[in-house]
């Protein structure tokens, strides 16, 4: 029986509610309808903009192994939001690619205009911009390292996209390294190294993201090695990208750690809270949304490692805003976002919140609790319950009795008082940033 975009979708859904429990089913696949299918792309309805971006981060690679199990080839999979019940007129079109272009492996919706620039990324940022305006002329390679989520692979994606802008007769390619090591077993398999190396070492740009999964594989380092000399040799580019500088890597050859320091090596930081407001802003406007200050501020200041799980609050009570026609606000975000925010409240204990504070302030933990009121130590005190308040979920009382027995309404004005601060004054927020960092990460 011939497929039709409806029979389709229907047909994934079958396939994807074995596989995912019933309730995300309901709130995410449930409301989605299969609208027409081409030769190579499924077109697919969803209630708003948001459902988009969420089904983008957390379910494309299920989605992409049904479809392909059932058409046995390759395919895209289009979302298109229903104008009808989205949160702004324009009708909202923006593709999920199951599988990006053979051609060059890239995502397009990684762009340099759409990375938000701050003091944590903007070496990184710069370095990247360069090397994709003349590859092989200024840095190469580039090695950019930093934590889970920081936006390393949209750098990358964003090196291919527009170097690739400027010259369309390169060949670039993005892979990450896992996947690169599953051709390589399976070009080995079938006999065709070969084709396999020659695919790699012909390339103009060759983009291999988390090279930490290199770590104690003995062959895939040698392949990776030789790539690298073919590629350099001829004057290729060379990007990768790892949650570590070169020498961290865990049983890395050498040669290899060598080679990667020859160019350039950058770092990204966690963003400061300027650069995570920024994030949201951006994130909401392009999204058409008007999301209110303290509601951002609220997750700015409470996500502040992971770039991916911040967007990812913001899409995730956008989105159950929207599905339960719940106005967007302080209240709304709390409750929605609490099983994000509130597990992590109880993983932070006041030992290291007063040791921190304490350390920052140059005072002593015992003068934090003890009865003493003098200047040098009220506002670190202070600091110190603001964080305790933010960071977990003990109440007002049990804070107060924390620290040397003070009610409740002490407690409250510290965190008044601290917050209005931070409002205030931006370097006092950034310290307080600093010092919420150092306990969460």
């Amino acid at each position: 029986m011939e497929l039709n975009g409806l029979s389709l979708w229907e047909k994934i859904l079958e396939k994807l509610k074995e596989k995912v429990p019933e309730q995300t089913f309901k709130t995410w696949f449930s409301p989605t309808k299969g609208l027409n299918f081409s030769e190579d792309t499924l077109f697919v309805e969803v209630p708003n903009p948001f459902f988009i971006d969420w089904l983008e981060e957390h379910y494309i690679n299920i989605l992409s192994d049904i479809a392909v199990s059932l058409l046995k080839r390759k395919m895209k999979i289009s979302f298109k939001a229903n104008t009808s019940e989205a949160m702004r007129p324009e009708p909202v079109l923006k593709d999920i690619v199951a599988f990006p272009s053979p051609r060059t492996n890239l995502r397009e919706r990684y762009t340099f205009e759409n990375y938000v620039v701050g003091k944590c990324n903007q070496f990184a940022q710069a370095a990247s911009l360069a090397v994709a305006k003349a590859p092989a002329k200024t840095y190469n390679p580039l090695f950019i390292y930093g934590g889970v989520g920081l936006g390393k692979t949209h750098l990358m994606h964003a090196i291919g996209n527009y170097s690739q802008s400027l010259y369309r007769d390169s060949r670039a390619f993005y892979i990450p390294a896992e996947k690169f090591m599953n051709e390589m077993i399976y070009a080995i398999k079938n006999q065709e190294t070969l084709e396999f190396k020659n695919k790699y070492r012909s390339l103009d740009m060759l983009l291999i993201d988390d090279i930490h999964f290199l770590a104690d594989k003995v062959s895939l380092q040698e392949e990776i090695f030789h790539t690298f000399n073919a590629l350099y040799g001829a004057q290729k580019q060379v990007v990768v990208t790892s949650d570590k500088p070169p020498r961290e890597i865990p049983a890395l050859e050498e040669r290899l750690i060598s080679r990667f320091q020859w160019g350039l090596v950058v770092d990204i930081q966690p963003p400061d809270l300027e650069t995570r407001i920024a994030i949201l802003k951006k994130k909401s406007e392009m999204d058409g949304i008007n999301v209110p200050e303290d509601v951002i501020f609220y997750i700015a200041n409470n996500i502040r490692t992971n770039i991916r799980e911040l967007e990812g609050s913001l899409v995730r009570l956008l989105a159950l805003s929207s599905l339960t026609n719940t106005e967007i606000n302080l209240t709304t975000a709390k409750e929605m976002l609490n099983s994000i925010i509130g597990s992590r409240k109880n993983q932070i204990n006041l030992k290291n919140i007063l040791k921190t504070v304490a350390d920052f302030f140059d005072v002593s933990e015992e003068s934090l609790v003890g009865k003493r009121r003098t200047a040098s130590v009220v506002l670190p005190r202070q600091v110190g319950m603001y964080i305790l308040r933010e960071l977990t979920s003990l109440s007002l009382k049990e804070i107060g009795s924390k620290f040397g027995g003070r009610d409740h309404t002490t407690v409250l004005h510290a965190y008044d008082k601290i917050g209005t601060l931070i409002k205030e004054d931006r370097e006092f927020s950034n310290n307080i940033d600093k010092i919420i960092r150092k306990l969460t990460s």
